[in-house]
């Protein structure tokens, strides 16, 4: 049971990067673009360069675009991570100490979701394995990865 589960680890985290990325840029997208109904429920969006708002809305647009095509995915992961950091800790821990009451729940998911893909990289189904497949066809040495297993 254990052998089958570990094979099939890199799928299970790739399935887990596409879609922590989707929700990731679609919450980007209703700030940003207004798109899903936008930010005020009539495809509103945040002011153009309002800090913090549209600045997180940017690192959320494409930082779960990034994340959900495994294109530079441990990058993107850990700017997106910093960035719920950032608004756990400046917008919602202000207002109660635990996720719960503070609604912050979402921002502290986001946040170490991405972490752990920062260390887990892309899994399956990910644009970055196809680039490293490509260039160690073209002779260049890939250094040898092996997942972390307990």
């Amino acid at each position: 049971m254990t052998g089958r589960l570990n094979s099939a680890q890199p799928y299970a985290l790739g399935m887990f990067r596409i879609v922590v990325g989707m929700l990731f840029a679609c919450h980007g997208a209703v700030s940003l673009l207004g798109l899903l109904g936008g930010v005020d429920g009539n495809g509103g969006t945040v002011e153009t360069g309002a800090w913090p708002g549209w600045y997180a809305a940017l690192i959320e647009l494409v930082g779960g675009t990034l994340v959900l095509l495994g294109l530079g995915t441990r990058a993107a992961a850990f700017v997106s991570s910093g960035a719920m950091a950032y608004a756990y800790f400046k917008v919602h821990q202000p207002e109660a100490l635990w996720p719960i009451e503070n609604n912050g729940e979402g921002a502290a998911m986001y946040c170490w979701a991405m972490f752990l893909l920062v260390f887990t990289g892309s899994g399956a189904f990910g644009l970055d394995r196809l680039f490293t497949r490509r260039s160690s066809a073209n002779g260049e040495r890939q250094a040898e990865r092996t997942p972390v297993t307990a």
